[in-house]
């Protein structure tokens, strides 16, 4: 079973990023100057996976604009020379095959990931979160197809989080079955420290088998009155195995604001024709 196609829920209101949000979708702010749906859609890509399928809401065409064809833009571009920035633009439509489908209610990530069942048919797919920047030498969701391939049951990203972070994250039950390798006995969405099986959190990343649609069709709402992915995988686990990577990378929250600039500054020190700047300027900053 090959996997061809990548969700990315893109609905959210952004509200933590108002008022910059207001007119602009928060997955176009650009770390540096890429925006940052460029990175996630990137990673996918790069993968192997061939179709994107955005879950979009009002206010967010500009995310699927971004990958299409810019003929004016670059016609302008090509009459003043500027012929590698046209290029650049190419590359970006040329990217790969994007599709969007509408949540029209926030519903939550279950609902989201739901509203893309006719797009993605019956085979296994990805899932990946636009408000989790993965910085690795092999993309994250690469190393979640390996387990996939070699495994045929679904796989989540993990990262092991401070206790006192516990409560924002979907946990796992679970146990390590080999190096960065667990076998998942059940999932909790965002438990009280105390009661929670583990530190070991679910990020933004899943490879699901296409058994979850019909779970999360028939899911009752659960905290805060949303379809929580989280609740339609612990149903799953039950009929079927289910893996947790231990992902090797960085990850930035780039959902949160300090997340936000800690990434911008990550990969401004990525790059060759800022990184002696930025660095000058951090050391001036601190003192």
């Amino acid at each position: 079973m090959q996997v061809r196609k990548a969700v990315i829920p893109v609905a959210g209101l952004g509200t933590r990023f108002l008022p910059a949000t207001k007119t602009v979708p928060k997955e176009l702010l650009p770390i540096v100057d890429i925006p940052a749906i460029q990175y996630v859609v990137q990673e996918a890509v790069e993968a192997g996976i061939q179709e994107i399928i955005f879950v979009t809401g009002r206010g967010k065409d500009g995310i699927e604009d971004h990958f299409d064809e810019a003929p004016e833009l670059e016609q302008v571009l090509a009459e003043r020379g500027q012929t590698e920035m046209v290029g650049m633009l190419r590359r970006i439509a040329e990217m790969t095959e994007v599709v969007s489908v509408r949540q029209k209610k926030p519903l939550g990530l279950g609902h989201a990931v739901l509203c893309a069942r006719d797009l993605v048919g019956d085979e296994p797919f990805a899932v990946m979160l636009a408000d989790d920047l993965i910085d690795s030498e092999t993309p994250c969701i690469r190393q979640l197809l390996d387990i996939f391939e070699e495994k045929k049951e679904s796989v989540v990203a993990l990262l092991e989080v401070p206790v006192e972070e516990v409560h924002r994250y979907g946990v796992i039950r679970g146990k390590k079955v080999k190096d960065r390798l667990y076998q998942v006995d059940a999932t909790v969405e965002k438990p009280p420290a105390h009661e929670a099986p583990s530190r070991m959190a679910i990020i933004g990343r899943y490879i699901l088998r296409p058994e979850i649609f019909a779970i999360l069709q028939n899911l009752p709402p659960g905290k805060g009155g949303e379809i929580q992915l989280t609740d339609g995988l612990s149903r799953m686990v039950q009929d079927r195995k289910m893996y947790g990577c231990e992902f090797q990378g960085q990850r930035y929250d780039i959902g949160d604001k300090l997340g936000f600039v800690k990434a911008t500054v990550a990969y401004s020190l990525k790059r060759p024709d800022l990184r002696d700047g930025v660095i000058e300027y951090l050391k001036a900053a601190i003192g």
